[in-house]
């Protein structure tokens, strides 16, 4: 073997890195046996033959306008029906000495909720014999003023000023009866000056802020008085919501509603209107709508926050079939087709798409993400999907 110089060597290496350099600048190409590798579809892009499309039922269909349900998106707030709930208060002051309705208890109308030990009773029942007595004297004196004027041996000032103490007298036991009258609503016990809170309806009590030996406000004292009780039914509730000003006009009594709130996500309540307010917040440019709801379960609970779809006159949108539509995620996306490649295959894009999906017709409209005409998957677009 022949060995190289040591100058041999760095002549050689020059010389390859020359022609190296030449090459670099002149343009390489690459050898003729490497193909270029062919570009991918693009995300979303699905390419299938014909034969498949009829094998797997897959349907399309023009984007039209249809007739769909148009619908006002508003907030609610549930609450009691007012013809199924009491709100119980005390009418007089006192300490609470028992309780005789717990959470959760069915009441019939009069049965025992408390019982309150109050000075008011015995004050009450006072008030009524002494306007009685009051009554009886004015009276007998005013019977002898006008005997006395018959005989002419009173003057006619006196007889008047009798029958007006007469009448004062009348007046007053008129007002301590009324006031006697409204403790009647319950059990009055004289004697140990109690009063027994009664139930004012048949319900499920659902409130109770009071506790034996607290001392309680009544309602006629002239304080603030706290409501003890709650009782009712939620078999049948309200939901309360705002309906702006453009839109009163298409909000009707007995309109179809349906209300969704955060507990059930994946549940509609459906129910009605039924009273629109006459009157328009001049702040908010709002006005007051009452929803109807049926509620067996019990599933909608007073206070609750939703929203409530108002279901008003159809009109004409661009609309798909809700069968078209795919979740990825948040995401609701359609394939498109948007047809065939040279070698026959035809082509399905997937495109998002913005709808309405919050009423119960079939039909969907279309808010934005695609025009009319496009050829839109009805059938068969789960199975694009997994392609």
């Amino acid at each position: 073997m022949r060995v190289m110089s040591r100058a041999q060597y760095v002549f050689h290496a020059a010389t390859l890195v020359a022609f190296g350099l030449a090459g670099f600048v002149g343009g390489c190409k690459p050898p003729p046996d490497v193909t270029p590798i062919a570009p991918s579809t693009n995300a979303g892009e699905v390419l299938i033959t014909p034969e498949k499309v009829a094998a797997a039922g897959i349907t399309v269909a023009p984007v039209e306008e249809q007739n769909v349900e148009d619908t006002i998106i508003t907030s609610g707030r549930v609450t009691f029906d007012d013809l199924k709930v009491a709100h119980v208060f005390s009418p007089v002051n006192g300490r609470v000495t028992e309780i005789y309705a717990n959470l959760g208890a069915r009441v019939k109308k009069g049965e025992p909720l408390c019982a309150i030990q109050s000075p008011d009773i015995g004050q009450a029942v006072s008030d009524v014999h002494k306007a009685e007595a009051d009554l009886t004297a004015a009276q007998h004196d005013f019977t002898r003023q006008k005997d006395l004027e018959k005989q002419h041996a009173a003057a006619t000032k006196d007889v008047e000023a009798a029958e007006d103490r007469f009448r004062q007298a009348k007046a007053e036991m008129e007002r301590a009866q009324a006031k006697a009258n409204l403790l009647r609503t319950g059990s009055v016990n004289s004697v140990t000056q109690t009063y027994t809170l009664a139930s004012q309806i048949d319900g499920e009590v659902l409130m109770r802020a009071v506790n034996p030996g607290q001392e309680i406000q009544g309602q006629y004292s002239g304080g603030t008085a706290i409501e003890l009780f709650t009782v009712g039914e939620i078999d049948h509730v309200w939901a309360i919501g705002d309906v702006y000003e453009v839109d009163i006009p298409r909000v009707k009594k007995g309109a179809p509603v349906a209300i969704k709130v955060v507990s059930y996500k994946d549940k509609s309540f459906e129910g009605r209107v039924e009273w629109v307010q006459h009157i328009l917040d001049p702040v908010t440019r709002t006005a007051k709508v009452r929803f109807s709801f049926d509620n067996p379960g019990g599933a909608l609970l007073p206070e609750m926050y939703g929203t409530v779809g108002i279901h008003v006159d159809q009109r004409k949108a661009l609309a798909i079939p809700r069968s078209a539509i795919l979740r990825l995620g948040d995401t609701r996306v359609v394939f498109v087709q948007t047809g065939t490649n040279p070698d026959g295959k035809v082509r399905f894009e997937r495109m998002p798409v913005d709808v309405d999906e919050y009423g119960a017709d079939a039909w969907l409209p279309v808010k934005h993400g695609l025009d009319k005409g496009m050829m839109v998957v009805t059938k068969g677009a789960v199975l694009l999907s997994e392609m």
